[in-house]
């Protein structure tokens, strides 16, 4: 028989030592909990792009950021949301950071609302902060808010109803 030689071998032993060579002892997998180590925070995903030849009917949320470059029927919830030139929305939108290149018909509601030079804006706007370049058009009321993002309408009391109210009784002997 012929072995192979094991000098260059990291960990090899001299030729005296050899021994049989023992099979590994398995071991389970790591779970995943038990190697977790907290790496540095994700990077934030690109926004989402609604391209120029799309048309979407219905309303769209999300915790991201949506780039409209096309036409949007409808609401839109968002973190950051940038209207493009071309673009036009019907409807009501709603979002930590507006920033407005096209045409919006309907509410803007905004921390932060930015109409660029290029803005049509038809309806109204409630901010808490907001900017609008010269040559932007707007037609509505601007009203500023320090939580413009909730509904603004604070929550009327229930009014009293006529069924809690306690009916007097007849006497059983009454006539009438």
């Amino acid at each position: 028989m012929f072995s192979k030689s094991r000098i260059n071998e990291p960990g090899a032993k001299p030729a005296g030592d050899e021994q049989p060579a023992k099979a590994p002892e398995a071991s389970p997998p790591p779970r995943p909990s038990e190697n977790f180590t907290p790496s540095a925070p994700k990077a934030k995903p690109p926004a989402s792009t609604l391209s120029a030849d799309l048309v979407v009917t219905g309303n769209m949320k999300t915790t991201g950021d949506i780039q409209v470059e096309g036409t949007v029927e409808g609401d839109i919830r968002a973190h950051l949301l940038t209207i493009g030139e071309g673009a036009t929305i019907k409807g009501e939108v709603v979002a930590d950071d507006v920033v407005i290149n096209g045409r919006i018909v309907g509410r803007v509601r905004g921390l932060k609302v930015r109409l660029t030079s290029t803005a049509r804006v038809e309806g109204d706007i409630i901010h808490k902060t907001i900017a609008i370049e010269s040559g932007a058009h707007f037609e509505g009321s601007v009203q500023r808010q320090d939580d413009p993002l909730s509904n603004g309408t604070p929550p009327r009391p229930a009014p009293p109803s006529a069924a809690k109210q306690p009916m007097p009784a007849k006497p059983a002997d009454a006539k009438g």
